[in-house]
Order: C-alpha cells, then structure tokens, then sequence
C-alpha cells in the first residue's frame, strides 16, 4: 500500500529547489510514478518523499547539498535488483529515492589498458555490450542485471567468481559524493593497478550498500572475452565426491576453471516442472541427487596453442568415472547455463521462497549441507530444501520453499506460512554457518534492513565499532541510506 504523506512547508521547499536542479522529468512526487522505486526486487513495499533522477553527476552534487542543508534522509538506488532491501525506503515515508538510473552517459573504454571508465547508473548488459566490439566483458556473471554503481555498493560476485573475483578485486577507481562535507566530491578515478601511496579509499565504498557515500562513477578492469569453453554437468558419486572432483580440476584444469557450480536434484527437479523449455538434460535416464555445471575457458587461440578445451575435459572426467563421477553432459553450454540461471526463476513456482545467501571454507561444504538438511528434516518437514551455490569460492543458496497448497506434495497438512516460524528457521541455520562453520550469513548480496538484525547477531562488537565511527565521520546525522553499521 501506498502512503501519502502530508508535505511540511520545510519539505514544500526542499522540493521546489530539486526541481529548479532536476526539472520535471528529474523529480518524481506522484504516487503511481513512484511506485517501481518503492518496491523490492523480492523484499518490502515502502514509500518516498519523492524520486530524484539527477542525469549527470553535477546534478547529484546538488541534491546532496540540498538534502544535506534540509536534513532529509535519502535512500540510494541503481537498478533496484537487490535482496536485502538496502536500496527500496521503508514505510515511513520520510526518505526520498536518489536514483541514478539516468546516470549512464559515458563509457569509455581504454582497449590497451584493459580497463573501462563508465557511470554508475550504467547496466551490467550495456557495459558488456559495449566492451565485446572490443573483445572485452567484465566478467561478473548474475541472475539479474545491476548497475555498476550498486553492483559496487553490494560487492557482487557471481557465478565465475573463482576466475576473475568479484567486484572488489576488479574495481581501480571511483568517484563518489559525500554527504559530509555536503556534496564533497572525492576523486579517486585511478586506471592504475599498482598504487601504494596510502590507505585504498575506494574500497570503503565497496560492500558500504551505499551508506558511506554516492558512488557517481567507477575505473574497472575488465577482461578478453574468452575464445574458447567447455562445459559439462557432471553427476557426482556423492556429495564427497564433490569437493574431489573440484580438487582434480584445480590440480588439472586451475587455469581454465572458470566456474564449478552445484545444483540439487530438487533444484533441477524445480526447473523441470516449472520451465517447459528446459528438459531433463540425462534424460532417458532420472534427474540426479545431485550434479555439478562446471566450465573451463581460454582466452589463448587454440590454433596457436594447440589445447582443445572439450578434448581436455572429457579426458579429466573420464578419468574420473566410476570412482569421482557417475554421469556427465559434455557440451550444450547454453543449454545448460539456462537450467542454472532459471533455478530461482522455478523455486517461486513452488511457493513462498526461504533464500539464503551464505559461504564457509569449502572443506565445510559437505557437513553443513548434511547437517542442515537433517535440521530441516526434523524440525520443518513440510519444507522444500531446494539448493545450490558456488562451491568453488565457497558460496551456497541454501535455498527454501514453504509450499502453496497447490504445490503440496502429499494429502499431510501443510501449515500457514508464518514469518515467526521463518525467522526461526534462518537463526537456526545461520547459528550453525557462523558458529559452528566459521561461515558468513552474507555472501553476495550485502547487509540492508533484511538481515540487519543478523549483522549485529553475528558481526564482532570492535568491528561494528569502526565501521560505525566511519559512518558517522562521513555522515554524521545518518541521512544516507537504510543501513547503519554502529553499535
């Protein structure tokens, strides 16, 4: 539901200087135009002051300024695909939206360097379509498409990230706007891979979900799209079996491995029934307890090189049958990256999703999965464990479903989803990731209102400390962003 929210005179102002800064296309107040800005990708239904859509960044430098003399709190967004609320006001109705979508004028791309200067409200999509004339991408591979700005902001990973890291380890320079001083631009745009004059500040914004400042633009390295891959789906002997097959590849294959992602039967199963143009890839035969989608690429011309990656596959995995491996796919890339990009697409079939975005030391993998998977057994037997990850940088979705009554599977009852019951559930398995696994109950997506509760849960008293003392230095009367990382 959509809240009105009566306007002070102070706010009536506040406004009328926006507009005379963003024009009427720029500043947002209706209630129906803002309501793409006020809705979670998957969390949450607030509502705004307004929406700000500044186009450059001179414009945002005003808005802060102005927002900072005013006192008003703002909330940042890019493509708004996050998932933990971070980027979507609440309620109240007392934060306006900065949004940078129009932001995305510029991308400038230096071949010889490998790198590329681009604003932040551009897209993941139209950089990569940018770079491949030049035969480059920037190789963070999602299941949705952000901006670079918020991609930065929640620190992204993705599917490839044991190739080419994540965004952090991609990022040479950024500018960003400061609330404090309000509207301080700092300048920190190097293409430089090597710079050790002092403390890294770009890496303060990095994971921040926005609250230390307004990233404007960002300097990424970005990589030669590769010349050749391969890919398999390969059935494990058992979950043990997984963490050797990784082994073997790493030992054999480490400089072509470019993604080893797990996938549940019950998560491939979802993707079966749910998506009709996706088919059982083992087919005649059943889907597998488990398998692993696993690609290795090659930037390097095999005519110069003489290495065919399928050839060298296949021998990899031969030579693991009937030990390591049961069963594979080899080939059908394409096929087979759409079965693993429709995994969550299929879970919302099911019925209400339960996500987690967790990792630990691989070596955990198999133990945390049994132990969790006997938890749900026996204490929430009504729910679907439907999971899948990055076993190779140590990120799983332990993914649930409460099941819709249609989606039921058996005449038993299945009980009222109830929020206090799914809280229950995601302190019980994040106690056992953190605690017992020495894991992160954030992974990927960045800490917001969503998991708020679980940051101060599990987050050491020192390091909220800092990270608060920070904040406050940068903003200190709390107006940016949803997020406070204080004791």
């Amino acid at each position: 539901m959509l809240t009105v929210t009566t306007k002070t005179s102070q706010q009536e102002n506040l406004l009328a200087g926006l507009r005379a800064v963003l024009g009427e296309h720029g500043l947002l107040t209706d209630a129906n135009d803002c309501a793409r800005f006020t809705t979670g990708a998957r969390y949450g239904q607030g509502s705004t002051l307004a929406v700000l859509r500044p186009d450059s960044h001179e414009q945002v430098v005003e808005c802060v300024r102005l927002c900072a003399d005013a006192e008003q709190a703002v909330v940042l967004q890019g493509a708004n695909t996050g998932l933990v609320a971070a980027s979507t006001p609440d309620a109240s109705g007392r934060y306006v939206v900065l949004s940078l979508e129009r932001i995305k004028k510029h991308i400038e791309v230096d071949v010889i360097n490998r790198s590329v200067s681009v604003d932040a409200g551009v897209s993941l999509q139209e950089l990569n379509e940018a770079l491949e004339p030049h035969g480059l991408f920037f190789p963070i591979d999602l299941g949705a498409n952000p901006s670079i700005g918020g991609m930065i902001a929640a620190n992204t990973g993705g599917a490839r990230l044991v190739k080419y890291g994540d965004v952090r380890q991609n990022l040479l320079g950024l500018r960003a706007v400061l609330m404090h001083p309000a509207g301080e631009v700092l300048d920190l745009q190097t293409a430089l891979r090597k710079n050790n004059t002092g403390p890294d500040l770009k890496q303060l914004f990095v994971g921040s979900s926005g609250a230390y400042g307004i990233i404007t633009r960002a300097v990424l390295q970005v990589h030669r799209i590769p010349k050749q891959t391969a890919t398999a789906l390969v059935v494990p002997r058992d979950q043990a079996a997984v963490l050797e097959l990784l082994s073997v590849l790493e030992r054999d294959c480490s400089e072509f491995l470019t993604a080893f992602e797990g996938v549940s039967g019950a998560a491939l199963q979802a993707v079966l029934k749910h998506i009709p143009s996706i088919s059982n890839p083992f087919a005649p035969e059943p889907v597998p307890h488990y398998c692993v989608l696993l690609e290795l690429a090659s930037t390097a011309d095999p005519q110069v090189t003489g290495i065919d990656l399928e050839s060298v596959l296949m021998r990899c995995l031969e030579n693991l049958f009937g030990d390591v491996v049961e069963n594979a796919v080899v080939g059908r890339g394409k096929d087979l990256w759409r079965i693993r990009h429709a995994i969550s697409e299929a879970l919302r079939h099911e019925g209400k999703m339960i996500a987690f975005d967790i990792s630990m030391p691989r070596s955990s993998f198999v133990k945390f999965r049994d132990e969790g998977l006997a938890l749900m057994a026996e204490k929430y037997p009504w729910i679907k464990v439907m999971d899948f990850g990055h076993w190779a940088d140590g990120g799983c979705h332990f993914n649930m479903v409460w099941p819709s009554a249609e989606q039921a599977e058996s005449t038993n009852a299945i009980p009222s989803y109830d929020a206090q019951v799914v809280q229950q559930i995601r302190t019980e398995i994040y106690d056992l990731v953190v605690n017992t696994y020495q894991g992160s109950f954030s992974a990927e997506h960045g800490v917001g209102p969503y998991n708020l509760d679980f940051y101060q849960r599990y987050t050491a008293s020192s390091s909220r400390q800092l990270a608060g003392e920070l904040q406050t230095m940068l903003d200190p009367k709390r107006l940016l962003g949803l997020t406070w990382f204080g004791e």
